[in-house]
């Protein structure tokens, strides 16, 4: 499987909260092509010093968050909504657990993940379908190290399975963390709308950076 990361910075649609926001540099996403006929998307909040923090992602009764697919998402009969729930001691059993559709806050599976989540409904999710709130969060607090940037200066919020390879992952999600002299600082409106590049464009562009599947971050 090849895996290549692309970035797109993230303007238009942002509100900052602080001055501090200047230490938020937008979204970017892995995508893989899982030989299948799925393809996955792995998707990040991108920062600019390791100890930046992303702390929330969140949808109110002013800024939404949805995320969606064209095609629909894969979720796997022994995962779950959340990388909370992904136990990888199951991966040897059914390798296709690693495919599972799941939301995060820096960590792929339960090990020593803290994250919480509060007033999402997963049923549509968890069927397939979209995540939507106005109403809910999935976050990690600050005394979480899986809330920090790192050395890749990006914290994950998700994977993304699709079925076929021309569907998209769209979404509009508000974030909350800390960042610069760690002010809290708020993004609301971040848009994105990720597809599988053509290996033929990713060759075009020179995206030749390769990255591991297992990355927590």
């Amino acid at each position: 499987m090849n895996i290549k990361t692309l970035s797109m910075t993230i303007a238009a649609g942002s509100l900052l909260a602080t001055g501090a926001m200047a230490d938020y540099t937008g979204m970017s996403y892995d995508a893989t092509n899982n030989g299948d006929g799925t393809w996955t998307a792995r998707i990040f909040a991108n920062f600019s010093a390791a100890s930046d923090e992303l702390d929330a992602v969140y949808g109110d009764a002013s800024n939404l968050l949805s995320i969606s697919s064209t095609g629909g998402f894969y979720q796997n009969a022994f995962g779950g909504n959340t990388s909370a729930a992904i136990n990888p001691a199951l991966y040897v059993a059914f390798p296709s657990l690693v495919l599972d559709s799941w939301v995060t806050i820096g960590l792929e599976d339960q090990v020593g993940n803290n994250m919480l989540n509060i007033g999402i409904d997963w049923t549509a999710f968890e069927g397939g379908g979209d995540i939507a709130t106005d109403n809910g969060t999935w976050f990690a607090t600050p005394d979480d190290a899986q809330v920090l940037a790192g050395a890749d200066m990006r914290v994950m919020i998700g994977q993304f399975t699709m079925f076929g390879l021309d569907s998209h992952v769209s979404g509009l999600i508000n974030l909350q963390g800390k960042a610069g002299n760690f002010e809290t600082f708020q993004v609301t409106g971040v848009a994105f709308d990720y597809a599988l590049p053509a290996p033929g464009a990713l060759a075009l562009l020179g995206l030749a950076g390769v990255a591991s599947r297992r990355r927590r971050k």
